[in-house]
């Protein structure tokens, strides 16, 4: 029977990048926390997502009189992985003025006329946000480290001002949740296949993907060094096996669930008289 699994302990700490992580040691097919099957997993998916909702918008309401909470989601993850899936099927039910979603492409010209972080302050989750970044800051270490676009040096800096840049955001209220969605090599080539074969879906392929595919192993190791380097108790990373789209989906819920729970939102208490407010309305 479907929506029968409970997911509500869900253990984000299976998920979570701590002392000696390995990403090599994760397997992008597992489903760590969960173990019900697809039909499961979407039930809970649509079962949870009122819930979600109503904290968002909690979240928003706070700010409206005062509150500084707010939330940082980053999506980061290969060509491919999921992370407009996770934005669709995840924050869909979600009010759309209480979200800001910003997705980072290759910087302009003028975006490279600043410091790596420009642009990435711009887009900070406002008061009562909740914040959502396709790809982000860490692109700026990751591909140049592949790439070597960037010495060893530079690098070193750049994952120092990511974690100076994380503090900050945490100590004006923001929650950070760092998630990469971990696919396979295999997987990203059926994926991009099933792009390729299908019309409708020829506007989300990109012919780079496919050079950036032969960097493979590169892209492993940049993001192990960015576990090692910009990992903290205040912004951790979680690394989600996502070949089974659906299982990446409900976990990013649950992250979010989690998040939100523990800002321990209420609602705005009225600052009028309810009851008789209510009664001017009835004799209106």
């Amino acid at each position: 029977m479907t929506g029968v699994v409970d997911f509500t302990k869900f253990p984000s700490g299976s998920l979570r990048v701590g002392k000696g992580f390995k990403l090599a040691d994760v397997d992008p097919n597992t489903t760590p926390g969960y173990p019900g099957n697809k039909a499961d997993g979407e039930t809970l998916l649509k079962d949870l997502d009122h819930k979600l909702a109503e904290l968002q918008e909690k979240l928003f309401a706070e700010s409206k009189f005062g509150g500084t909470k707010r939330v940082l989601l980053i999506l980061q993850g290969m060509d491919t992985a999921g992370k407009g899936g996770i934005v669709k099927h995840v924050l869909g039910a979600m009010d759309p003025q209480g979200v800001q979603f910003k997705s980072f492409k290759a910087p302009t010209p003028q975006e490279k006329a600043y410091d790596f972080l420009w642009r990435i302050e711009r887009e900070v989750p406002a008061a009562g946000m909740l914040g959502v970044f396709d790809r982000s800051h860490y692109e700026d270490v990751l591909i140049h480290r592949v790439h070597r676009w960037a010495d060893p040096k530079e690098l070193e800096r750049r994952y120092a001002a990511i974690n100076e840049f994380e503090a900050r955001q945490v100590a004006v209220g923001t929650k950070v949740i760092k998630v990469m969605l971990h696919i396979s090599n295999e997987e990203q080539k059926e994926r991009l296949l099933a792009r390729l074969n299908n019309p409708a879906k020829h506007w989300k392929y990109n012919t780079g993907d496919l050079k950036q595919r032969a960097f493979w192993e590169d892209y492993m190791a940049a993001y192990q060094a960015a576990f090692d380097a910009a990992n903290s108790e205040h912004a951790p990373w979680y690394v989600v096996p996502a070949n089974k789209k659906w299982y990446a989906r409900i976990a990013v819920q649950q992250l979010l669930l989690e998040a939100l729970g523990e800002l321990q939102l209420e609602w705005p208490k009225a600052e009028f008289d309810v009851d008789a407010e209510r009664r001017l309305v009835e004799r209106s």
